[in-house]
């Protein structure tokens, strides 16, 4: 059984009304890493950056649940451009990629230094190959559900060079092409601290730059990071986060004010805030799992590939924040956040802006909790309403709110803990405080520093569930147009035919043969 029919069956339950993404992931694009792998600055990067994507596959290849990523292919530009990836599926596929990463690896460090022009014209030259790829693939699995929701490319340069020079020089040299399938142009700077913030454009170049996005058709952008794994490991997770756009996830709805009838609502987006537990595999032993497969999605039959309609989050109370219990709190927590649905209009979407900034502000200024209610969608087998859900809406210094599920009385089970009124015995107190003194103490949590060896299990489960891919492979920008005409690489080169054994009789004069 497959994992989408898996999440439809346990989402068919009625078991309340959880806030649920409203397009499960439908429309996630396919993805096109570009490296620039060129002295001198490979040499510093190269370890970094296949360490970074080494883990990041070996994380992206072995989550159940939605797709996140659907297909990806690599680029390294070297001496000259090579295709190291075709577009492949990335679930359950971690030993073909692993060695692409081991590919990439074993690019010389040392080597003739090109000029930047030559380097800037073989980026252009990948990011017109890659939609070429896409649209070859796309044509050849035009009758799959994959096909049909993947009709999107999103490319990602990752270079050394200064980051908005490049953004320019590929702004000049894609804007006749056909970048009808092309989403989004990342160009990731790895920056190091000498040149960190050191290009700023003036007013006049920012002007030409955003005429520069409209003529191309397709969202540009800049980011710098430095060069270490955990700053590209960030940039790749991005990509597991919802990528549609299409509608906004919520509807934060408000009791009217007293000049006006109607309710005050609020149009919000949802973003994950971490990988649930219950997405990987092998069951490693990573705690307590107080979310599954259904935390991220609630879906019926035949729904899978329809916009959902958003979420409407009645306020039914405010609630003091001394005053929530954490232990009524379970679950997967997401980060609220204003829409960016591109369906909006300036207007609308900046009166939103406003007031979900004013929500934060208040309830950040009066230390309140919002207690919210989803009214069910689908009424119970007898007739009668359907079951209700309840969320706390918490406050935080950003622009964000963070939603929790709250449990209600018919799931909440007794518990009596008396509070305690005596002051601890001195010799314990002191054994006590003695112990804790040796530990370090950090005024700020950071998780960043907690590692729980989980890359590590992943590949080495993963790569004993499934068999060795047999080969690398390199397609060079000149085997591809000596057989443009055939078909895309994908299908040009397929999997070696599996060994026959040989006849006994064959194998009897083997052995007795002896070499010349």
């Amino acid at each position: 059984m497959s994992m989408e029919n898996r999440i439809r069956q346990t989402g068919s339950s009625n078991s309340g009304n959880p806030v649920y993404w409203p397009s499960l992931f439908p429309r996630q694009p396919a993805r096109v890493l570009i490296v620039e792998a060129s002295p001198p600055w490979w040499s510093k990067t190269r370890t970094v950056l296949c360490d970074a994507l080494d883990n990041f596959l070996s994380l992206a290849c072995s989550l159940d649940g939605p797709c996140r990523v659907p297909l990806l292919s690599l680029y390294a530009i070297s001496r000259q451009q090579e295709c190291l990836l075709p577009f492949v599926q990335v679930r359950g596929n971690l030993a073909r990629l692993r060695s692409c990463v081991e590919e990439l690896r074993s690019i010389p460090e040392e080597g003739c230094i090109r000029g930047a022009a030559k380097g800037v014209e073989l980026l252009r030259q990948s990011v017109l190959d890659s939609l070429q790829q896409f649209k070859q693939y796309f044509r050849h699995t035009s009758n799959s559900t994959q096909a049909s929701n993947n009709t999107f490319l999103e490319v990602t340069v990752v270079t050394s060079q200064p980051g908005q020079s490049i953004v320019r020089h590929l702004e000049k040299g894609l804007k006749d092409a056909d970048l009808v399938s092309l989403k989004r142009l990342l160009v990731v700077q790895i920056a190091s601290t000498a040149d960190w913030g050191q290009e700023n454009s003036s007013p006049a170049a920012k002007d030409s730059e955003a005429e520069d996005h409209l003529m191309l058709g397709a969202e540009v952008d800049l980011q710098q990071v430095e060069n270490s794994v955990l700053a590209l490991e960030t940039v790749l997770k991005a990509w597991f986060q919802e990528q549609g756009g299409d509608t906004e996830h919520l509807h934060l709805l408000l009791p009217s004010p007293l000049d006006n009838p109607l309710p005050v609502c609020i149009k919000c987006d949802m973003q994950e805030r971490l990988i649930s537990p219950a997405l990987i595999p092998f069951n490693p032993n990573l705690g307590v799992k107080t979310g599954n497969i259904r935390d991220l999605g609630h879906i019926t039959k035949g729904t899978a590939n329809q916009s959902q309609a958003p979420q409407r989050l009645k306020a039914i109370k405010t609630l003091r924040a001394d005053g929530v219990c954490e232990s009524m709190l379970y679950g997967l927590p997401l980060v609220i956040c204003p829409t960016t649905c591109w369906q909006l209009d300036w207007d609308e979407m900046e009166t939103n802006h406003n007031l979900f900034h004013a929500l934060c502000h208040t309830l950040q200024s009066r230390d309140l909790f919002l207690l919210l209610q989803v009214e069910p969608t689908q009424k119970s087998p007898a007739g009668g309403p359907g079951v209700y859900s309840h969320y706390i809406l918490q406050p935080s210094p950003s622009l964000s709110l963070l939603l929790k599920p709250v449990v209600s009385r018919e799931l909440l089970l007794p518990c009596s803990l008396p509070v305690q009124t005596q002051e601890p015995t001195p010799d314990a107190l002191d054994v006590l405080q003695g112990c804790l003194s040796q530990l370090d103490e950090e005024f700020i949590f950071n998780p960043l520093s907690l590692s729980s060896n989980l890359y590590q299990h992943l590949k080495g489960r993963g790569l004993l569930s499934q068999p060795r891919y047999p080969y690398s492979r390199r397609i060079s920008v000149a085997n591809r147009e000596q057989t443009a005409g055939s078909g895309p690489p994908w299908l040009l080169s397929p999997l070696p035919p599996p060994t026959r054994p040989l006849p006994p009789l064959v194998l009897l004069l083997q052995r007795h043969l002896v070499p010349l």
